[in-house]
């Protein structure tokens, strides 16, 4: 008896520490945001040196290309990291995405 009594704590316990979360839907879009940030960061520098080759031509595309591509990189693994770390808690407000533009690597910017 003491162990279905055990068991049925700790089920209870777990349900009501993961309903909030799962029931606003929010926070596995954020973890799930978080992760594709992760594993598509080494994609933006050969996709800045590519926007900056086409825009600017070859020699900013191998100075600053490479460099804008490196700062998105970092900029798109620390947000994803953090999403990651954080994705139970509701920060920003309400799991407001962190880049907004563009949220995912595969969107369009819209600057």
């Amino acid at each position: 008896m003491r162990k279905i009594l055990l068991i049925a704590g700790l089920i209870f316990l777990l349900s009501v520490l993961f309903t909030t979360p799962a029931y606003c839907g929010d926070a596995i879009k954020k973890l799930g945001r978080g992760l594709c940030n992760v594993v598509t960061c080494p994609f933006e520098l050969p996709l800045q040196i590519s926007r900056v080759n086409n825009s600017e031509g070859p020699a900013a595309a191998s100075t600053w290309g490479v460099l804008k591509g490196i700062g998105k990189m970092g900029i798109r693994v620390v947000v994803g990291v953090y999403e990651v770390a954080t994705f139970p808690l509701p920060f920003p407000k309400d799991y407001t995405p962190i880049l907004v533009d563009p949220e995912f690597f595969f969107e369009e910017e819209n600057w």
